[in-house]
């Protein structure tokens, strides 16, 4: 499909980002720490369930990237997401590549012009980098702490995903079979 964006838009850059979504909330995910010998860690917890979504896109090859924090995971919002990657990238033609997810493939899912979707294989998450950039971002700004407030949790996954740089996202996210694309 890129070798046919190539030769249909000759004076356009081809982008292939890879989109997925992934939960941040006030729940408890407890992670490996450190503590002395014989003395058990203690870790704080709560049993709140109340989330928000970071919507993402990278392009490996270059560790351009795009997120939104949006409120479900749905057709409603993915539309409000699409419309703003367009926004950005409105000089490039984006072949997004996203999971099987029923907003993805929704009848009511409106694909801006610039943009291109096509879907990897079922069950295979593997095959979506942007997976590892939602471990490092959990990495990075989620461990063993709880959250008073769901702003809290938007306000550090905000200031998490701005300490992405992009040779840090071409790191965790370049794949070999992705550069042979073009």
């Amino acid at each position: 499909m890129a070798e046919e964006l190539l030769n249909v838009y000759p004076d356009k850059t081809i982008r292939i980002m890879f989109q997925d979504e992934a939960g941040f909330g006030r729940i408890s995910k407890p992670k490996y720490c450190w503590c002395t010998k014989d003395v058990r860690a203690e870790v704080p917890c709560h049993h709140i369930r109340e989330y928000k979504y970071a919507y993402g896109a990278v392009e490996p090859q270059t560790g351009e990237n795009f997120f939104l924090v949006m409120p479900y995971c749905d057709t409603n919002n993915m539309n409000v997401f699409l419309k703003n990657l367009s926004k950005e990238y409105k000089e490039d033609i984006i072949l997004l590549v996203c999971d099987g997810a029923i907003w993805h493939k929704s009848k009511t899912l409106k694909i801006p012009q610039n943009i291109k979707i096509t879907h990897i294989p079922p069950y295979t998450p593997e095959m979506n980098p942007i997976e590892q950039i939602w471990k490092q971002i959990r990495q990075m700004g989620f461990k063993n702490e709880v959250f008073r407030t769901l702003n809290e949790v938007v306000d550090r996954l905000c200031d998490t995903i701005n300490l992405l740089t992009k040779d840090m996202v071409k790191s965790i996210t370049r794949r070999e079979w992705i550069e042979s694309i073009f």
